[in-house]
C-alpha cells in the first residue's frame, strides 16, 4: 500500500469516498443533505494524502498544516480493515509533527475507539447538543 499526496485526478474518487463513508456511518447526520461537492468545500486549503493499492484509492486524510490539525481521515467502507487508516494516520503525524490534534464526533464511537487504541487522548468535549465532538491530542 502506498501513501502519497493527492492530485486533481484523484478528486472524483475522493469525493465518492467522502460521501459514501459519511452516508454509511454518520447515523446522527442528515445524509440526504450530503453531496459530492462537500469534499471540495470541506478540504479547501488542506494538504491531502491518499492510501492507494493496485491503482485503487482506499482512503484519504486532509491536514490543515498551519494548526497541526488532522481535519479528515476517511477510508472507503469497501476497504475498511486493510490498514489504510493506520498508515494514513501515521503519515499525518509524520507530516505535521507533534503535538497534533483532531476532532472526533462524540457519536462516532468506532472512530473514537480507533484513535484511543493508537495512543490519542480525548482532551475535552465541545460543541452544541446534537453536534458534540472530542478534541483529541497525540504527543
Amino acid at each position: 500500500m502506498l501513501i502519497r499526496k493527492a492530485n486533481i485526478q484523484d478528486y472524483p474518487q475522493l469525493r465518492q469516498i467522502y460521501l459514501n463513508s459519511r452516508r454509511g456511518s454518520f447515523h446522527w447526520a442528515n445524509t440526504e443533505e450530503m453531496t459530492l461537492d462537500d469534499f471540495d468545500r470541506d478540504t479547501m486549503e488542506e494538504e491531502i494524502f491518499v492510501a492507494e493499492e493496485n491503482g485503487d484509492i482506499l482512503g484519504f486524510t486532509a491536514l490543515y498544516v498551519p494548526n497541526r490539525f488532522i481535519h479528515h481521515l476517511f477510508v472507503d467502507p469497501a476497504h475498511a480493515g486493510k490498514g489504510a487508516g493506520d498508515l494514513l494516520l501515521k503519515r499525518a503525524v509524520d507530516e505535521l509533527g507533534t503535538p497534533v490534534t483532531l476532532k472526533c464526533v462524540s457519536e462516532n464511537k468506532h472512530a473514537l475507539s480507533f484513535y484511543k487504541k493508537r495512543g490519542w487522548k480525548a482532551v475535552i468535549e465541545e460543541g452544541e447538543p446534537g453536534a458534540k465532538y472530542w478534541v483529541m491530542v497525540y504527543e
